[in-house]
């Protein structure tokens, strides 16, 4: 889809903005800044992916419905409650469980998916072995379940490869799934300030790099 890089600014600005506010927000301990700015940088994913014509192709409308459910579970998130969180990850699962269903709308290279599945195993079980220890129920069941989901997104991810905006795709789901790493360190190992510089920019950059790739999905 053919888009003047001028209408994309205001998405992208907006992107910008709200990241930043909510990254010094979350640092600065300041619950009203990430009520406002949280939502809008959700909202400025959601955005760009319609400008760039995710509701005109197959893949793109799958994608943004796991958009939306990754949005909503961005503003359970905000919630502290272990009710809230536990919200969030299913709408987070969902996400994933989207995502995957949009990439194997386009035509699927298994050399990729075999290469992908290795090092998505290995940071599955790395992961697992550092969380576990600090996991009570009923996150004991559904973490595990939560990263086999990611698993199956990333290995999907993979077999995008040699498609039109294979790099964003990839880029974008395993930059999702290592920002997972610092909401996990947050909420299980140790909640320091430091997990959001890193961990919030990494995951709206990823999944503004998700929303991008639908521009290159033209009749998928």
């Amino acid at each position: 889809m053919s888009v003047n890089s001028t209408d994309l600014a205001p998405a992208l600005l907006l992107a910008a903005l709200a990241v930043s506010g909510l990254v010094a927000s979350d640092w600065r301990r300041v619950l009203a800044g990430r009520f406002v700015f949280k939502p809008l940088a959700a909202l400025s994913f959601i955005w760009l992916a319609v400008l760039l014509g995710a509701t005109q192709t197959s893949y793109g409308q799958w994608l943004l419905a796991g958009l939306l459910l990754c949005a909503l579970g961005d503003v359970l998130l905000m919630f502290e409650a272990e009710r809230a969180f536990l919200a969030g990850l299913l709408a987070f699962l969902c996400g994933h469980l989207l995502y995957a269903a949009a990439f194997t709308r386009l035509p699927v290279n298994t050399g990729g998916l075999a290469l992908s599945a290795a090092p998505a195993l290995v940071l599955m079980v790395l992961t697992l072995r550092w969380l576990r220890p600090h996991l009570q129920w009923p996150m004991k069941a559904a973490v595990p379940l939560y990263i086999l989901v990611i698993v199956a997104m990333l290995v999907f991810a993979g077999g995008t490869w040699g498609q039109p905006g294979a790099l964003l795709i990839l880029a974008g789901a395993w930059g999702f799934a290592f920002s997972d790493l610092a909401v996990a360190r947050r909420q299980f190992v140790n909640a320091s300030r430091r997990n959001g510089l890193w961990g919030t920019p990494l995951y709206f950059g990823a999944q503004l790099l998700l929303a991008a790739s639908v521009a290159w999905q033209t009749a998928a």
